[in-house]
């Protein structure tokens, strides 16, 4: 095994999922610590005490206690490299977050014990099955009362369609924990031990039962716990390996993010089953890549405006699928067949950043980025062209009018209304004929982050106008006539100058396609 084959299959690279406020971002914090990059776990909570979680760094973010860009965060464990890409939870950016999941070899799947699978969980978990990497699960907050944890297994069989395997069991829970039955060490972890040395007690791998004296045995609590394991040995699924390496099958793990309570042993069960990094298909499937191939290659998922206000930065977030980065390097971009040099990158910890010599497939890097850049951009090294998979794009559904309150200050509202597009999470269209800027996006909140973010960030405060719910259909250049443009279907153009109509409603649409039969619409990005 060469050099860049051992550094590859130390990587582990996953993205974080959940809906909003099940402790996505506080288990992001507890695994930071572990891996000694932070010294204290910063919570969404921090709002209050000042101190916040790590990789929530936006303005608006510390100011709501939500997240709502991805973050990257890097360290070791265990001889592994760890990249974790922490991801919006709210629904309104869930555009960042699909983008992102298609950055990552694994994801792990964040379930409030109290609440089971929410909604967002749901959609989420489609994209991720939908590309068949392995998919963890840790129901949280054991500390507080909660569903009954086979009532949580059978929920997450029922309505993911997936095998779940509790690696595993909570002895109580709420007031009531004690621990944790750990079916696949062969150990209980006690909750808030006193001393330290007795946090782990080990059970006997033929019986089950415990080794040494304790106090728990007595518990009807622990009792019931045996009772379960028994049911789960007997009637439950059989550990897979290979399940898991195809999304088939979730390990579950119980634990309390909050309380750092299962953290650790998740973490460690993780970086055993989780995949370095595999194949990539290039040039329209009609290729696989390989990690270890000797030609760098990586692909754009992300870009970040004003990480570092100061400097008024952009940073294209860079998922390196082969071979090996170097700084100064020369690359082509697919998109332009331009030649670019990477003198300027950087590795992640969330807004903390350090320059980065050399990195290798399955490592997020940040480049620098004057305007080269766009989502889904492929860049290479090597005489043949590489093309990813094009990334998945939304159609907005809410669009809003929006003008600079401050006329003298146009300058700076063009510069961010073009910096904060190209973002990703929002789109910009213009009115076809005077070029007013109309913005479309998926959520309410988006529109809440950008004028938030164009206050604070580049200094103009806009006026937000809605038009409401509408239906983007574009239409070919060649059979538009200007004058088929009305309230109930605006016609504007897309930033690439194509024409589409922003319709009103169904039967606008309807109304429109009976009176132009021959035009053809299409719902096309």
């Amino acid at each position: 095994m060469n050099d860049l084959e051992k550094a590859v299959s130390k990587r582990r690279t996953f993205a974080i999922i959940s809906h909003p406020d099940a402790g996505k971002t506080t288990i992001t914090e507890q695994l930071l610590l572990l891996g000694g990059v932070i010294r204290s776990a910063g919570t969404v909570k921090g709002k209050k005490t000042g101190q916040f979680a790590t990789s929530d760094w936006m303005a608006i973010e510390k100011q709501r206690g939500i997240s709502v860009t991805s973050s990257v965060m890097q360290f070791d464990y265990a001889d592994k490299r760890v990249n974790i890409l922490d991801t919006p939870g709210h629904e309104d950016f869930s555009e960042d977050t699909y983008r992102t999941l298609m950055a990552v070899d694994a994801a792990v799947m964040v379930i409030d014990s109290a609440k089971g699978i929410e909604p967002q969980t749901k959609k989420l978990f489609k994209v991720v099955k939908q590309r068949g990497i392995p998919i963890f699960t840790f129901m949280n907050k054991l500390d507080r009362d909660g569903r009954e944890p086979l009532d949580l297994i059978a929920e997450l069989e029922d309505l993911l369609s997936i095998e779940g395997y509790a690696m595993n069991w909570p002895i109580g829970m709420g007031k009531d924990l004690r621990g944790l039955y750990d079916r696949a060490q062969k150990r209980i972890e006690l909750y808030r031990p006193t001393d330290e040395a007795h946090r782990f007690l080990p059970l006997d791998p033929e019986t089950g039962q415990l080794t040494e004296a304790s106090d728990l045995t007595e518990e009807s609590i622990y009792q019931q716990t045996l009772d379960d394991v028994d049911l789960l040995s007997e009637a439950g699924n059989s550990f897979d390996l290979e399940k898991i390496k195809t999304g088939d099958q979730t390990p579950v793990f119980f634990g309390s993010a909050l309380t750092n309570f299962g953290v650790e042993t998740f973490l460690q069960s993780f970086l055993e089953m989780a995949p370095a990094p595999s194949t990539h298909e290039i040039n329209d499937d009609s290729e696989t890549l390989s990690p270890v191939d000797k030609h760098f290659s990586g692909f754009v998922f992300k870009i970040q405006a004003n990480m570092n206000p100061n400097h008024r930065d952009r940073i294209a977030f860079i998922r390196i699928c082969s071979g090996e980065f170097d700084k100064g390097m020369d690359v082509q971009l697919t998109r332009t067949g331009k030649k670019l040099r990477l003198n300027n990158a950087t590795e992640f910890m969330s807004d903390e950043r350090e320059n980065v010599e050399k990195a290798v497939a399955g490592d997020i890097v940040g480049l620098y980025d004057t305007g080269n850049f766009q989502i889904g951009d492929s860049i290479y090294t090597g005489k043949n062209p590489i093309k990813f998979a094009p990334l998945p794009q939304f159609t907005p559904e809410l669009f809003m009018r929006v003008t600079a309150k401050n006329v003298m200050k146009q300058k700076s509202f063009h510069k961010g209304m073009q910096q904060l597009v190209q973002e990703g999470a929002i789109q910009l269209y213009k009115t076809y004929t005077t070029e007013d800027y109309i913005l479309g996006a998926v959520g309410q909140l988006q529109f809440e982050v950008f004028q938030f973010r164009m206050k604070n960030e580049y200094n103009s405060e806009v006026i937000m106008t809605p038009i409401g719910s509408r239906t983007a259909r574009w239409i070919d250049p060649e059979q538009l006539d200007e004058n088929m443009s009305s309230s109930r279907n605006l016609l504007v153009k897309d930033l690439k100058g194509e024409p589409l109509f922003l319709f009103e409603n169904a039967f606008a649409e309807r109304w429109f396609q009976d009176k132009y039969p021959d035009v053809k619409l299409t719902a096309k990005l």
